[in-house]
């Protein structure tokens, strides 16, 4: 009964959370450079992204509620927006932070490339499951 409780449990969380996301996600991988209000630059990898905010991964820590420039960078395109961390994984021990940012009013001209990547994406149909 137990197991079954929990698998349950996990099912309702997953499906929850599944419903409040307004905005679909998905899996991308860019390099980016988080930039604190003091200067500091923190380097960082997006490994998420949709309309409203990205997922990055860092080697430092970022508290919650900081307000970032995120400069997102696949090569070829690159943008630069303003966010703040809305929440934050911790590394479990192996040195890594994952971080929620939602992205504060973008400029139309850096939003265009945030566009296109998520056309590309959505073409390829690349959405993770919801965690």
């Amino acid at each position: 009964m137990g197991t079954e409780q929990n698998q349950l449990r996990w099912h309702m969380g997953e499906t929850s959370f599944a419903v409040r996301r307004a905005n679909p996600r998905y899996a991308f991988f860019a390099e980016a450079e988080a930039t604190l209000r003091d200067g500091t630059s923190v380097p960082a990898q997006v490994s998420e992204l949709s309309s409203r905010g990205c997922y990055i991964d860092t080697l430092e820590a970022i508290p919650i509620g900081t307000e970032v420039r995120l400069r997102i960078s696949d090569g070829i395109q690159s943008c630069e927006v303003p966010g703040r961390v809305i929440y934050m994984h911790s590394g479990y021990g192996m040195g890594i932070f994952g971080m929620g940012v939602v992205f504060g009013n973008v400029a139309a001209e850096q939003f265009g490339a945030i566009n296109q990547w998520l056309r590309d994406l959505a073409m390829r149909k690349t959405v993770p499951p919801p965690c």
